[in-house]
């Protein structure tokens, strides 16, 4: 076996090439690749001892560490599926993930199954919690007493004989990853061991990953494009640093120690980071750095040009529930900065029109993906796989009218055009664009101008009900750093001078930073507006006029 087809494959082909290579790095410690590979054995041995049955969940609810990796690979291996749950999730959250998608198995530390307790008595299908720390004092008494679930400690778990997992073959599930549910309660992405792989090996082919590459996890590995950097790392034999950070300045420090030659991060980590002093360490190492979950702004991408030159910027697009769709390869980025760039290898994107046809060079349609790494739907819920899962027609781009059988595509929601050169460009999600004096736009629109001012520093854009426009457009921002002292006013004025009369908002809040993130790191833009709507319900009550909102500061 030459190529990997399973999830488990990815680190067992390496280890077997270069076992003594660093797979993981922690803090102080490393774990090589024949190391890791024995754990994750080790691990789904355990799990099978345990009765785990084929296709039965493993929910993961751990902080980055060896643990949560060797669990997040050691569930497949078993034939089981893993459920990573953020480390930032409350306990309440937590316990409406393990009951949504039937968690047999819970892998956690003493110190979160304690904020556990209360709740664990509603997850009616757990049967088993292994717990990371192996001193029994360590754990709450009272947890088990109800005897629902046993309780197993890590090293006893991975001490037991080695058994061979269940049979799986590459369409079977390997993860559900939950989305971050800022519309709502989270919905779980089911996705499969094909997905994965397919995405690891897309994913490091365009950023040319190789066994000399060292990437940073900074995102959460609950997230898609967190996860994805163990994946392309274990196809290519690189080594990951696993961080928890809290503070921007902790990633740099990383970087410049660890080495780092691959970065992949969301846009307000990046605002972040473009606002800092950079080590000189870094660009001597650093490769490329990588942007998904949303659109850079062009001055951010620019600051961080300046600060590593010698890396190259990759632009990408995606979304759980394809893994990945788009990136703009390096060479493009000065000649189209605000393009999301071409499908990623093995992957094809359509812009169609409501009707299912094909739109033309430049008309605005809905991204739609499809290809191997389109998922298996969301776990137990019809109706919201049938708004995002859809048959394509017979005769969609690439399907041909002898096919009998039928074809299944991502349908994104977001709205993007295609130029003549076949280059996409993100117009905006459906559910945010906002319509103002009979105009469609898009919140990212007013942003990237907000931000080229260089008068904030993050920003979020959205629309409130107007009796007469529509929407009325409202800006939450913080300063940048050092731009205080111009004051509201000039960003006022800097908002007529760039944007059309109707783009202009009708209120710009100014607060202290930063702006709250969901779980998966981006700008909560959801929880942000419901916030704003609910402090100014009373005036917005009362406004039966066309006044306009007062620009606040």
């Amino acid at each position: 076996m030459t190529e990997s087809t399973l999830l488990p494959e990815l680190i067992a082909l390496t280890s077997r090439r270069a076992p003594e290579a660093i797979a993981l790095t922690s803090g102080a410690s490393n774990l090589s690749y024949a190391d890791l590979s024995a754990s994750v054995n080790q691990f789904a041995s355990g799990l099978l001892g345990l009765g785990l049955a084929r296709g039965e969940r493993v929910a993961i609810y751990l902080e980055k560490r060896f643990e949560t990796v060797i669990a997040s690979f050691g569930a497949p291996a078993a034939g089981a599926v893993f459920v990573p749950v953020n480390p930032l999730l409350k306990p309440e959250q937590v316990a409406f993930i393990l009951r949504d998608c039937n968690v047999r198995v819970l892998v956690t530390s003493p110190e979160r199954l304690a904020l556990m307790k209360d709740v664990l008595a509603e997850c009616h299908d757990l049967r088993h919690v292994v717990v990371t720390d192996s001193v029994a004092n360590s754990v709450p008494t009272n947890v088990t007493a109800s005897g629902r679930f046993g309780l197993t400690f890590w090293r006893d778990l991975l001490d037991g004989p080695l058994q061979s997992g269940h049979r799986v073959i590459d369409t079977d599930m390997a993860a559900i990853l939950y989305t971050s549910g800022s519309t709502g309660k989270p919905k779980g992405v089911v996705l499969s061991h094909r997905n994965m792989v397919a995405g690891a090996k897309s994913v490091a082919s365009y950023l040319e990953n190789n066994p000399q590459d060292t990437l940073l996890a900074a995102l959460p590995l609950s997230f898609d494009a967190g996860f994805s950097q163990l994946t392309t790392a274990f196809h290519a034999g690189a080594r990951v640093v696993l961080l928890n950070y809290l503070m921007p300045r902790d990633v740099l420090k990383a970087m410049a120690l660890e080495g780092v030659s691959g970065l992949t991060a969301v846009p307000p980590l990046y605002i972040q980071l473009a606002q800092l002093d950079w080590p000189e360490a870094i660009n001597e190492k650093l490769r490329y750095f990588a942007n998904t979950g949303g659109r850079m702004p062009r001055e951010t991408l620019t600051s961080l040009r300046q600060r590593v030159p010698k890396a190259k910027p990759f632009l990408m697009y995606g979304l759980t529930e394809a893994f990945r769709s788009t990136y703009l390869p390096p060479a493009e980025v000065d000649r189209r900065p605000d393009s999301i760039g071409k499908a990623i290898p093995n992957a094809e994107i359509l812009v169609l029109r409501e009707d299912g046809s094909a739109c033309g060079p430049e008309e605005p349609g809905e991204l739609v993906h499809r290809g191997a790494l389109v998922g298996m739907g969301y776990w137990n819920d019809a109706e919201k796989t049938a708004e995002r899962y859809k048959l394509l027609a017979s005769d969609a781009p690439g399907r041909q009218s002898g096919l009998q059988l039928p074809e299944y595509a991502v349908f994104s929601g977001d709205t993007v055009r295609m130029d003549a050169e076949g280059f996409f460009y993100f117009i905006g999600r459906r559910d945010e664009m906002m319509k103002t004096s009979g105009y469609r736009v898009s919140p990212t629109e007013v942003e990237e101008i907000l931000y080229a001012t260089q008068l904030v520093g993050e920003c979020v854009a959205f629309g409130v009900d107007h009796p007469t426009l529509g929407h009325a457009i409202q800006v939450i921002a913080t300063y940048a750093i050092g731009a205080v002292a111009r004051g509201l006013n000039d960003l006022i004025n800097e908002c007529r001078a760039r944007m059309p009369t109707y783009m202009v908002p009708a209120g710009i809040e100014i607060v202290a930073g930063p702006l709250p993130r969901n779980p998966n790191g981006k700008i909560d833009r959801k929880l942000l507006s419901t916030e704003w709507i609910e402090r100014n319900r009373e005036r917005l009550n009362a406004a039966e006029s066309s006044t306009l909102p007062e620009i606040q500061g």
